[in-house]
């Protein structure tokens, strides 16, 4: 069974298993759960732009110890499971929803002006939510699933300054030290686990490295013949997720009940900003990632 086949039916199984959730009978509580699993979705944004930022403000060593901590702590992995349980069900409820809808109204009115009655990304919720879950899964076939299952994932290694003119190349390791990147060429240390540093002869593990997401995600938007492509279509995904959170936030709240003359207006005024400001943020990073060169070139002047 190939992998698009098997998503394609995971998703519908997981479709029809929610259709029939007593949690999810009503389209009252559809709505609450996709109003509670998008303002979840809303803070892990944050906080992925956060470490994804050091990309731009920090150096490669501080994005790959960023990197480790976000696949080995246990609070995080336990929040990581969290959002992908969050994506599939806000993805699947926003289905439900949008056939609830169309079946609840079958026929258009004779005489309907839609652009006067709701925004457009309200009228188009759908469409925008997915194109959000194809760039997810694209994001995370070229970055997660890398820095996950790829057995030739690189660690991360620096140039060090020997004397004589010389340099040496090094592998940084978790514990702050180096490992000589001879010895694993001379087989005097071998490489196990894709991390994990061992003498060659003893079988003793001795340290372990970093892996290079810095270089992976470098690499990506910088490839000399798709770089550009992906960061255009980077910048796109990012500007879909804005309409998106642009009425998801403020009808998210809404959907909670909070719907307060006295604080609508700071809701959406917080709502528009952050549906403005995060996706900027992400979008910068690629487009900053794939010029580098000529910025640094430029600041260097």
């Amino acid at each position: 069974m190939n992998m698009p086949y098997f998503c394609v039916l995971f998703l519908n199984t997981q479709t029809t298993l929610m259709a029939k959730s007593a949690i999810l009978k009503s389209s009252l509580a559809k709505k609450y759960w996709m109003a509670l699993t998008g303002l979840f979705l809303c803070l892990f944004l944050a906080g992925h732009l956060a470490g994804n930022l050091q990309l731009i403000f920090g150096n490669a060593l501080q994005f790959n110890q960023y990197a480790l901590f976000m696949t080995t702590n246990p609070a995080v992995k336990l929040l990581s499971y969290l959002t992908y349980i969050s994506i599939l069900f806000h993805a699947i409820d926003g289905i439900l929803l949008t056939v609830q809808n169309r079946r609840a109204r079958p026929i258009k009115y004779a005489k309907e002006n839609a652009s006067a009655n709701s925004a457009w990304a309200s009228r188009n919720m759908a469409v925008l939510g997915t194109l959000i879950l194809v760039f997810i899964v694209t994001h995370m076939v070229n970055f997660w699933a890398k820095m996950h299952f790829d057995a030739n994932m690189p660690l991360q290694t620096v140039m060090i300054d020997t004397g004589g003119g010389m340099k040496q190349e090094f592998y940084l390791t978790t514990d702050g030290g180096y490992m000589p990147k001879m010895q694993i060429d001379q087989k005097a240390v071998v490489i196990k686990n894709r991390t994990e540093f061992y003498d060659g002869t003893a079988d003793v593990k001795l340290k372990d490295g970093y892996k290079d997401l810095h270089k992976i995600t470098f690499a990506f938007f910088q490839d000399a013949k798709f770089g550009l492509i992906a960061t255009i279509l980077y910048v796109i995904s990012m500007i879909v997720l804005a309409f998106h959170l642009n009425h998801g936030f403020a009808s998210a709240f809404q959907s909670l009940g909070a719907n307060n003359p006295k604080y609508n207006g700071l809701i959406r005024g917080f709502g528009k900003g952050f549906s403005i400001i995060v996706p900027f943020l992400f979008a910068i990073i690629p487009v900053y990632i794939h010029f580098s060169e000529q910025i640094n070139s430029l600041f260097a002047k």
